[in-house]
Order: structure tokens, then C-alpha cells, then sequence
């Protein structure tokens, strides 16, 4: 089984350093499945939009839902969140290098979303790297059974691992 995740500090940099990852082997010829995160900052209203792109080539769903300014309440719009699943298992069907998913978050740490895309890929002996955050890293662990490889928030530990655990034509 090969499972990694990685943690940045900073508000939105894990979703950053995805992108510039899976951009990185996508452009090398790798077939890469998933989600990457975008953020849009709005100048009203609240914390910004959260989309997420289907890899390899959209769309672009918005997982968000716009709760007003002073909401304290979950954002996630888990219907469109599971919109972008079903997109993401079609694709994965078609064949896959890897798997990339923005965030293990609530919904899968509650046995939701992207969990059972991640238990598939890693029985068909797909690689999965994932964005986690510090608040479902215990659900996350226990979903990996202890398998799990932690990597530093830097894109060549990113990519020396998926190099290492990839076995794609790209690769040969």
C-alpha cells in the first residue's frame, strides 16, 4: 500500500504545492487522478470559494456553499463535493499513475467522499497522496492502518516520493 500525506503550515499552502506537484508530472506524461484545491478570495461576504479541479482535465466544481460573513458553521457543500467523487471515479476507471486528493477532511474522516476512491486506488496498487490538515490526522492514520509516509511540505519530497512509488509508462 502506498499512502503519503503532507501538511503546510500556512492557510491555503497545501493546495498550492498540490497544484504546482501535479502540474510538475502531469506536463512529465504522467496520468494523474484526483482533486486540487482553489481558493478565491472574495472582498465581501466572508471566507473565500473553495473549488476543487478534477484531474486531468476538470471540471471545476465548487465545494462551497457562501453562509454569510459572520457564519461559524461547516462551508462544505457535501453534495458537490460527492459531484466531484463520482467525477474523479469515472476518470480513475479510464486508468491512473496516481492518485491526488486535495484534503482527507471531515467528510472522509467520517467515512464520506473521497475514502472509498483512496481504498480503491490503494488496492489496485495506485499510489495516493493527500493534503491533511492537523484536525482529521487521527482519522486519517487509523484509515491507513499505520502505513501511512508523512512528507515534508516541499515539492521535490513530493515528487521523490511519487517517482519512488510510481510505477508509470512515464517513468520507463
Amino acid at each position: 500500500m502506498k499512502i503519503a500525506y503532507t501538511m503546510a503550515p500556512g492557510r491555503g499552502d497545501t493546495d498550492l504545492l498540490l497544484s504546482r506537484v501535479t502540474q510538475r508530472i502531469t506536463e512529465m506524461g504522467w496520468r494523474v487522478c484526483g482533486t486540487v484545491q482553489i481558493n478565491s478570495e472574495r472582498e465581501t461576504d466572508g471566507p473565500c470559494d473553495m473549488d476543487v479541479k478534477v484531474l486531468p482535465d476538470g471540471p471545476i466544481i465548487r465545494i462551497s456553499q457562501t453562509l454569510g460573513k459572520h457564519s461559524r458553521g461547516c462551508r462544505l457543500d457535501t453534495s458537490a463535493l460527492e459531484d466531484a467523487v463520482g467525477h474523479v471515479t469515472q476518470e480513475i476507471s479510464k486508468g491512473a499513475d496516481v492518485l491526488v486528493i486535495n484534503k482527507f477532511g471531515k467528510h472522509e474522516a467520517e467515512g464520506h467522499g473521497f475514502r472509498d476512491v483512496i481504498a480503491d486506488a490503494l488496492v489496485n496498487n495506485i499510489p495516493v497522496l493527500v493534503g491533511l490538515n492537523q484536525l482529521n490526522l487521527d482519522a486519517f492514520k487509523e484509515f491507513a492502518g499505520g502505513l501511512e509516509v508523512v512528507l515534508k511540505p516541499e515539492e521535490n519530497e513530493l515528487f521523490e516520493w511519487l517517482e519512488d512509488n510510481c510505477s508509470c509508462s512515464a517513468l520507463v
